[in-house]
């Protein structure tokens, strides 16, 4: 029975989730997803009762196509819309938990705008179109920030080496995002291993457009690849991750390229992107891999960076490492980097089930290594659970 609705943005850097969810038990009724098709054009997909739909909107047509005509000429859905939730990707350290949204929030939200450049500015549309369309739930809009998991990593890990009143006066450090992924993939592994959260250590991998590694030992965070933003770490879509921070001096004091154009090299024209010369798309890059030099080194770049992590992040784990957890989009479903990945740790005993990697893009769920190996899975993020779960819990 169908009583209370909760309806879920999950505005990525390249897309748009977004989800109604039965609150009474996670169902989600409607799951639709926004991506860039070309030339401001996006491409919307729905799903209704087992129904797929597929339109394409220009961008600032997005939102007032899914509120008006997917959600508010539906009466069955729109009747029972009880409250909205919101991922947010930047909280700075104001926020461990999540939040009901009032111009308080809005206003902290606003404030971290510089340090997620590509995310809070399309959360912030977001949460000003659901006022707009939806002024009933106006106190009940929730914040979920994708910081708030990364609270528990400690001050040795989060500083960087620079003049100490930075972090003191200006809160410069390391914060990271995907929390909400990490979070879920931490609870579903504990699940899935069998192994009490308190108890777990995994190292998990959300791979997308965006891509960020996490440290989980004793079920807590305690290191993550992005940084003061989400540019910091694995090599992305469009984001270069990890670079020599003179590079932005050469690019300016040598090459006389303005910092808003350098701005935007690093967030919006590197990665995947920069190093294939032509895309940021990894399905299309996957698919080249073998006959394109261009793609395939982008590929091994890849692979290599992450590989890199993960062993360092091996370290830290102690006495023990429970597993490997691939999620996000390209941890998902591709089958080319997690094994290419998995091959190059063969050290610290992991082993590739080819049939398994292969087999897992059609289950999407379970091991990949052989049973003799230590352990690496692949489990689908589900950050709108996560969302939906608070958005429920703050608002009743």
């Amino acid at each position: 029975m169908i009583k209370k609705l909760i309806l879920i943005l999950n505005f990525g850097s390249s897309s748009l989730k977004f989800s109604i969810i039965n609150s009474n038990n996670n169902y989600k009724i409607i799951t639709g997803l926004c991506e860039y098709f070309k030339k401001n054009n996006y491409i919307i997909k729905w799903k209704i009762n087992n129904s797929i739909y597929k339109i394409k909107k220009k961008k600032e047509e997005i939102l007032k196509f899914i509120f008006i005509e997917i959600i508010l000429k539906n009466k069955i859905i729109s009747d029972k819309l009880y409250s909205i939730g919101h991922r947010i990707v930047h909280g700075g350290e104001l926020f461990s938990n999540s939040v009901i949204i009032n111009n308080k929030i809005i206003n902290s939200i606003k404030k971290f705008i510089s340090f997620a450049p590509l995310h809070n500015i399309e959360h912030l549309i977001g949460i000003y179109n659901s006022f707009k369309f939806f002024p009933d739930l106006f106190k009940k809009n929730v914040a979920v920030f994708d910081t708030a998991f990364h609270q528990s990593i400690p001050k040795k890990s989060f500083l960087y080496a620079l003049p100490y009143n930075l972090y003191k006066k200006y809160k410069i450090r390391r914060y990271g995002a995907h929390g909400i992924s990490h979070k879920f993939v931490t609870f579903e592994t504990s699940k899935f291993l069998n192994i009490k959260i308190k108890n777990l250590n995994i190292i998990t991998c959300h791979l997308g457009n965006g891509c960020s590694i996490a440290a989980i030992k004793n079920g807590k965070c305690i290191d993550t690849s992005m940084g003061l933003t989400p540019l910091e770490g694995l090599i992305m879509g469009t984001r270069c991750g990890d670079i020599d921070p003179s590079i932005i001096f050469y690019l300016y004091n040598y090459l006389g390229i303005k910092i808003k154009k350098i701005n935007e090299i690093l967030n919006k024209e590197s990665g995947l992107l920069g190093l294939s010369e032509i895309s940021n798309d990894c399905r299309n890059i996957e698919k080249n891999y073998k006959n394109n030099s261009q793609f395939k080194l982008a590929i091994d770049v890849f692979c290599y960076k992450l590989s890199k992590y993960i062993g360092s992040y091996s370290i830290l784990m102690y006495d023990h490492l429970d597993a490997i957890v691939f999620t996000g989009g390209i941890g998902e479903n591709s089958v080319l980097i997690r094994k290419l990945t998995i091959n190059s740790l063969n050290f610290l005993g992991f082993k590739i089930d080819n049939k398994l990697n292969e087999k897992i893009n059609y289950i999407k769920y379970g091991i990949i290594t052989k049973s003799k190996s230590r352990i690496s899975l692949v489990i689908p993020s589900n950050e709108e659970i996560i969302i939906a779960k608070d958005t429920n819990n703050l608002i009743n």
